[in-house]
């Protein structure tokens, strides 16, 4: 554990192995006795690459304003080797260690949330409303018996269509579809499996217990706002669910890993809501 201003930081902590992958989260903890509220933080960059450190400014934002927050890395997909649904389990699996180990990091097991940016967001939304339909997957994890239910979800610039999704890729990059890789197939192929694997499909009356924060920027080149961020909250608000936005103007896509701090920031947009939003529902 090593210490740094207004939080402690663990590195590398190891919350499940899953077909011989050893899973780890950077952990970023208030000081004081807590016990305090904590998000999952699920990183993008398309199913296949990025990192954990994306979350390296929210980490210490968050923990001096009293919440935790778990950066997590999970399992990716390439050309031939898909990661569905096996990157989703690995965010329930990172859910479950956190309420599990609560007590050992001063968190409050019952004020646990997800938090998500692009391809980490889809993620996120499918561990936090598709729970039951996940779940089970590696019935070994020393933690598989612990609940992955989540109080509130937080989305941002996310991809919560994905035939819409497959769409754009199949537009713009023909010959390796990111969607198809992460999925192992074409809607053509399996329509069911993309539907069961599109977190709008699980904006429904018996999930709308979770609290939803959904943000993205109104210039986005990538993800298309309209048949994702907007449907998604249409149907979120169908379904009755407490919903809160941010459409952050002029922004593209890519900027939740800028420093919060920094002149300009769109994250620093996002940041003043994101508190107030927790503060209200987590």
């Amino acid at each position: 554990m090593t210490g740094a201003g207004e939080h402690d930081l663990h590195s590398a902590l190891t919350y499940a192995t899953h077909d011989g992958v050893a899973l780890q989260g950077d952990l970023y903890l208030p000081r004081g006795a807590g016990p305090h509220a904590a998000l999952v933080a699920v990183h993008g960059g398309g199913w296949q690459q990025g990192a954990r450190s994306a979350f390296q400014y929210w980490g210490p934002y968050l923990a001096a304003r009293g919440y935790g927050l778990f950066a997590i890395s999970y399992r990716f997909a390439k050309k031939g080797q898909k990661a569905y649904p096996h990157a989703v389990q690995d965010v329930i699996a990172a859910v479950q260690f956190l309420r599990a180990k609560a007590g050992e990091f001063r968190l409050a097991s019952d004020r646990l949330g997800l938090f998500g940016a692009s391809a980490g967001a889809h993620l996120s939304a499918l561990a936090a409303l598709g729970t039951s339909a996940f779940a089970g997957g590696y019935p070994n994890d020393p933690q598989a018996g612990v609940s992955a239910k989540v109080q509130a979800l937080i989305g941002v610039y996310g991809v919560y269509d994905l035939v819409e999704m497959w769409q754009r890729y199949r537009l713009e990059s023909p010959r390796d579809n990111n969607i198809e890789n992460f999925m192992g197939c074409s809607p053509m192929e399996d329509r069911k499996l993309y539907f069961d694997a599109t977190p709008i499909s699980y904006a429904t009356y018996a999930n709308n217990q979770i609290a939803v924060l959904l943000s993205c920027g109104t210039e986005d080149d990538l993800v298309d706002r309209r048949g994702n961020t907007d449907a998604f909250l249409r149907a979120l608000k169908q379904a009755g669910f407490f919903t809160r936005t941010c459409y952050v103007a002029g922004a593209g896509h890519y900027w939740a890993s800028d420093p919060i701090d920094e002149p300009g920031s769109y994250s620093a947009v996002l940041a003043p809501r994101l508190i107030r939003f927790l503060a209200e529902k987590l």
